[in-house]
This record gives structure tokens, sequence and C-alpha cells, in this order.
């Protein structure tokens, strides 16, 4: 059986970790915000802004989902039940999925593209269930 204090500390680094991926994220649609609106207003394209957002984002996306991993892992140490939370578990599913979908969609991105706004929506729907996902959490860790 593993130590109530220890579970607690597992429990404050999984949402620590996850706060700071959603910075994370915060920073990569940033970046890809700045590409979109130099490409829609016809200016020339900035090659290092765009090489760090092609290179940050695979890493964001298995950070990420190593993140929704760590979730069932200690629930599951704690009380042996992964739906413990139904909820987050299921919003930690969603988001896994959209980063995936992203990095998929992400693969198939080529000049004229019409690729590149189902990526920016499914951005967009990652930053959001981040959002309420942290919400969620934040909720269970503090009532």
């Amino acid at each position: 059986m593993v130590d109530k204090d220890f579970l607690e500390y597992l429990k404050l680094a999984h949402g620590s970790f996850n706060i700071a991926i959603l910075l994370m994220f915060f920073y990569q649609g940033w970046m890809g915000l700045l590409i979109r609106k130099r490409r829609k207003g016809g200016n020339p394209p900035y090659f290092g802004l765009i090489k760090k957002h092609r290179k940050l984002g695979p890493i964001l996306v298995l950070l990420g989902v190593a993140g929704f991993l760590a979730g069932p892992m200690v629930v599951y140490i704690d009380n042996a039940r992964i739906f413990e939370y139904p909820l987050h578990f299921i919003l930690g599913i969603c988001i896994a999925v959209s980063l995936i979908t992203a990095y998929i969609i992400s693969r198939k991105i080529r000049v004229g593209s019409p690729w590149r706004t189902p990526h920016f929506a499914a951005g967009i729907a990652i930053v959001c269930l981040y959002i309420v996902q942290t919400l969620i959490g934040l909720s269970m860790l503090l009532l």
C-alpha cells in the first residue's frame, strides 16, 4: 500500500505538470496564431517561428498524452478505480484524442493545403479543453 502523503504529492505533481503543459500550449497556440496572421495578411513567412512551432508541437503532444496517462495511474494507485473522477477522465481522453488529431493533421499541411483550418480548430479545442480540465482538476484538489 502506498502512503497517503505520497499520493497527495503525486496528485499535486500530476496537476502541476499539466498546468505547465497548458502554459506551453498557450505559447504554442500564440506562435500558431502569429504564423496564421502573417500568412493570411499576405506577409512573407517568418521561418524561425514556423520552425519553432513545428519542433515544439510533437514534444507537447507526447507530454500531453503522458500527463493524461499519469492521471489514471495515480487514481488507480489511490483506490484501484480509474473512473473515480469520470468527467475529468473523459475530458482527459478528449484532450489526448485532440492532441493526436492535431498532430496527424499537421503532418498533412503543405503549401496551399486545406488542412490548416482543421489544425487551427484542433488547436483551439485543445486549449479550451485544457482550461476546463484544469478548472475541474483544481476543484478536485482544493475541495
